[in-house]
C-alpha cells in the first residue's frame, strides 16, 4: 500500500495544479503596422504573424510555415507565402513581411497555419485569420467572404471603428453559418507585448477577465462591444476533420482596432 501511496502522489500533484491553473487562450495574430492608411501617410505596411496569447503576453507559440498566406483585393487573391521571413517573437518562432500597398480600398490579409499540435489539450489547433487594412477611406471588399475553411464574415466594418462602437460578423465554416458557435474576445495587451513582460499591463480583477466569451446565435451572428481602444481578436472555435487520429479544433479569427475619440 505504501508503494502505491507513493506512485500515485506525484499523479494527484500534476492534475490538482493542472485543474488550478486557467487556461489560456490561443490566437493567431496577423498584426498590421496600421489599419488605416491616410492620404499622405506610407503605404508600406509591415505584418506580423504570431501564434500567442494576446492579454496575458506570457508564451508564444511556434509556428510553422503558414499552408496559405495572401491578400484579397478587388475581388481577387494574391499570394504572399513566399515574402515571409522567420521572425523571433517572445522565444517562439513567428514570421513578418512588407507589403506595399497602392491605390485605394481594403487590403484583406489572411493566413491559414499549419495545424499546430497542443500537448496539453491533446488536439491539433488550426485558426484561419483574418485582418482588414483601408487605403485612403474608400470601402471596397471588407465584407467579402474569401473562402477560408473557417471564416468571420464583418457585418460591421472592420475599420474606422470608435470605442462603444459594436462589432457584428457571421461566423462559417464550409461556407456555411455556424449557430450557438463559441467565440473567445481578447484584447491585445500592446503595453505588454512591447516591453516584452510577463504580466498584463491592463488590470485585470481575476482571470474570468482575461478571455471574454460570447456566443452566435441561431443564425451564426455575434456581436460585442468594444469598451477600450486598441486591437480586439474574436476567435470562433469548432471541431474540424481528425488529423493522424487526433482531434481538431477549427478557429475562424479576425482583428479588428478601436480608436478613442478625442
Amino acid at each position: 500500500m505504501k508503494r502505491i501511496t507513493v506512485l500515485l502522489l506525484p499523479v494527484v500533484m500534476v492534475l490538482s495544479l493542472a485543474i488550478s491553473l486557467p487556461v489560456s487562450a490561443h490566437f493567431q495574430l496577423v498584426l498590421p503596422s496600421d489599419d488605416c492608411i491616410a492620404e499622405g501617410e506610407s503605404k508600406e505596411l509591415d505584418l506580423q504573424l504570431i501564434f500567442t496569447h494576446p492579454m496575458e503576453a506570457c508564451h508564444t507559440m511556434d509556428m510553422e510555415l503558414p499552408t496559405d498566406f495572401g491578400v484579397f483585393r478587388k475581388g481577387r487573391k494574391e499570394s504572399l507565402l513566399n515574402t515571409l521571413e522567420p521572425l523571433s517573437f517572445q522565444h517562439g518562432k513567428a514570421w513578418q513581411t512588407t507589403y506595399k500597398a497602392r491605390g485605394f480600398g481594403d487590403l484583406v490579409f489572411y493566413v491559414e497555419p499549419a495545424p499546430y499540435w497542443e500537448p496539453m489539450e491533446n488536439k491539433y489547433i488550426t485558426q484561419c485569420t483574418k485582418v482588414v487594412v483601408n487605403i485612403l477611406g474608400m470601402p471596397t471588399d471588407w465584407d467579402a467572404e474569401i473562402g477560408l475553411k473557417a471564416e468571420i464574415v464583418p457585418l460591421t466594418r472592420p475599420y474606422g471603428l470608435w470605442v462603444g462602437n459594436v462589432f457584428q460578423g457571421i461566423v462559417k465554416m464550409d461556407g456555411e453559418p455556424v449557430p450557438y458557435a463559441e467565440i473567445e474576445v481578447e484584447y491585445l495587451n500592446a503595453a505588454a507585448f512591447s516591453g516584452f513582460v510577463s504580466s498584463v499591463a491592463v488590470e485585470v480583477p481575476a482571470d474570468a477577465f482575461i478571455t471574454q466569451v460570447i456566443k452566435t446565435d441561431g443564425n451564426g451572428v455575434f456581436t460585442f462591444g468594444i469598451p477600450r481602444a486598441g486591437w480586439w481578436g474574436f476567435a470562433a472555435l469548432m471541431e474540424g476533420e481528425e488529423i493522424d487520429g487526433k482531434e481538431q479544433e477549427v478557429g475562424a479569427v479576425m482583428w479588428i482596432k478601436a480608436h478613442q475619440m478625442k
